[in-house]
């Protein structure tokens, strides 16, 4: 499902499932693109103690993974590639396929990380992340959900392009709770305002990081925006 044709859904895009606790009635089908074999071997294997989610296809170049015309929800893609190619286009081509993307890294390119980013990946790990996280955060994008990471929060913070939004002090109230996955409710609950001004704060919001630049269409994209600003921090 690609984030551009997602609802809100007011969970927390953050909130990671049990990889053995599928919550529909078929499991996820999931790629992995990288040029290390053996990473790709151990990856597998891991999957396939899975019952939520199915590996699909595998390959050293997004092209070879597409190529075994498999459905895709969800694509594990490594940043650096020996075939040359840019997370950035990369992630490009399979959102054109309605295919989400959960990126890992050795995290030792922060600009990679932000092309990453700012090109609507779903998520960020390191390759030295416990297999159990790796699948955790895989699953929590076929949800729908931002797999966020401490990496990628240094990396956007680090950002010298990005262009501030100045956001009023309501407003990032506002953004924090709503981009955490409170409901437009919960949070005019939470802040003793009315859910209609809630929605006008959002879309002032929305309209404000479109200005600089910044397109925050829908909650996953402001969550990437509240992390980006200091509004919301990574655990």
């Amino acid at each position: 499902m690609n984030p551009e044709t997602r609802h809100d859904t007011g969970r927390p895009p953050h909130r990671m499932i049990s990889p053995m606790l599928p919550s529909r009635g078929i499991p996820f089908s999931v790629a992995i693109v990288d040029d290390h074999m053996l990473l790709r071997v151990g990856v597998a294997a891991a999957f396939h103690r899975t019952t939520s989610m199915n590996l699909t296809a595998t390959g050293a170049s997004v092209s070879e993974a597409l190529g075994h015309g498999q459905h895709i929800d969800v694509l594990l893609l490594d940043l650096r590639l020996a075939d040359g190619s840019r997370p950035r286009e990369n992630i490009a081509h399979l959102q054109e396929k309605s295919i989400d993307v959960v990126c890992y890294t050795s995290g030792e390119s922060p600009p990679l990380i932000r092309e990453a980013a700012r090109a609507g990946a779903m998520g960020m790990l390191r390759k030295t992340e416990p297999m159990h996280v790796l699948l955790a955060a895989t699953l929590a994008a076929c949800h729908g959900e931002v797999a966020a990471s401490i990496d990628w929060a240094a990396a956007l913070d680090s950002d010298p392009t990005l262009l501030d939004a100045r956001l009023s002090p309501r407003e990032r109230d506002v953004l924090e709770r709503y981009a955490s996955g409170e409901g437009a409710s919960d949070v005019a609950k939470a802040l003793f305002i009315s859910r209609e001004t809630v929605l006008e704060h959002v879309q002032r919001i929305r309209r404000k990081y479109a200005d600089v630049g910044r397109p925050a269409r829908t909650k996953i994209h402001l969550y990437q925006r509240a992390i980006e600003d200091g509004v919301l921090s990574v655990d």
